[in-house]
């Protein structure tokens, strides 16, 4: 008996965490990533293009914030060791009372 259609396929899909369907998982992290950004632009949000380009560029972008990271992490110690070495040369003042 022939019921004139297809039968039933399995297949995968990917949510965004506000539980929307996507047939890739690209497609979910662009929407996450432009649900983050939130409204870009007037009328129609440019969130979703630069979604893309995030996802496009990510290992560019992912180098760009290990370098960011290594350059603060520097400021910060070079920062923290100069204070170390003025910490002996400071006198505490203390003001009489009255």
């Amino acid at each position: 008996m022939e019921l004139g259609g297809k039968m039933a396929n399995k297949g995968t899909g990917y949510f965004d965490k506000k539980g929307h369907f996507f047939k890739t998982a690209r497609e979910a992290t662009e929407s996450d990533l432009a649900a983050i950004l939130g409204q870009i632009g007037e009328g129609e949000s440019l969130a979703p293009g630069i979604a893309h380009i995030l996802l496009e560029r990510r290992r560019e972008i992912e180098q760009l914030y290990a370098d960011h990271d290594a350059m603060t992490g520097d400021e910060t110690g070079e920062a923290s060791a100069r204070l170390t070495d003025i910490a002996g040369k400071v006198t505490k003042i203390t003001r009489p009372a009255g």
